[in-house]
């Protein structure tokens, strides 16, 4: 059981048939470990529950989406294979997004730093607000989005994941995020937002179950190989997070 004051939680409810998944964390919601296995655990689980026919992936709070990576478990650190571990833990979400027969919907209703990007790009069809402003910061502490590169890249292309992730300090608007396919649509409000993923979940859960998984399906085409590929990309983050520049820069970061 995850204390949710403390470390965060993953919540889960299933009404007509869409199963909303809510993940949180005090820390403009940063995901550690713990959270990241619970995930990717329920999005499996929902995934495989018959009364469910898509699921929304979202986050708590009015503000941040997710920060990314915690820093305070990067910080802790200590060897490669703790550094695998922990990256792997972006990679199990991306993968069980990717291997869910359901359909899944994305709400971003403010900022996504790193790791964050990566599971909004990981949605089937991700709505967003004005402030859903994006950035992949991992090379201004050494590091690279090795792991969410992947899926990041199958949205939004390689020339606009080369731009982000070179431009490590610079905010992407949510226009932005449209314009490159990353969100499908974008609001003013979040009010607007959540009543447009409500008509379209609607709709979709009233479609052909079957048709929706086969689409699923087709949609994740070409990315059989990724349990591999995301692992060898979770030690390439492993390794370089013990490296001297990285740990200099995660304690500045800190301070």
């Amino acid at each position: 059981m995850i204390d949710s004051k403390k470390q965060g939680h993953v919540n889960t409810s299933i009404v007509n048939g869409v199963a909303t998944i809510e993940f949180y964390h005090p820390l403009s919601n940063a995901l550690p470990g713990a959270i990241l296995k619970k995930l990717a655990e329920t999005i499996s689980e929902m995934g495989n529950q018959k009364d469910v026919s898509l699921m929304v992936l979202k986050s708590a709070g009015d503000k941040t989406f997710c920060a990314g990576a915690s820093f305070d478990e990067l910080i802790r650190i200590s060897s490669p294979e703790e550094g695998k571990t922990f990256f792997n833990g972006f990679a199990q979400v991306i993968n069980a997004v990717r291997a869910c027969p359901k359909i899944i919907i994305g709400r971003v209703q403010g900022k996504a730093v790193g790791g964050g990007v990566g599971i909004a790009a990981s949605c089937d069809y991700c709505f967003a607000t004005k402030n859903a402003d994006v950035k992949l910061s991992e090379l201004s502490i050494g590091l690279g989005p090795f792991v969410i590169g992947p899926v990041i890249e199958r949205k939004i292309g390689l020339a606009n994941t080369s731009y982000l992730t070179l431009n490590s300090s610079e905010w992407k608007t949510a226009e932005w995020g449209k314009e490159t396919g990353l969100y499908a649509e974008v609001y003013d409000e979040v009010s607007q937002m959540d009543e447009a993923i409500g008509s379209l979940a609607t709709k979709l859960s009233k479609s052909n179950p079957e048709a929706l998984s086969a689409l699923k399906k087709t949609f994740w085409e070409g990315t059989e190989h990724w349990e591999e590929l995301l692992s060898k990309r979770s030690e390439i983050s492993g390794a370089l997070v013990l490296s001297k520049y990285t740990q200099e820069a995660l304690k500045n970061f800190k301070k």
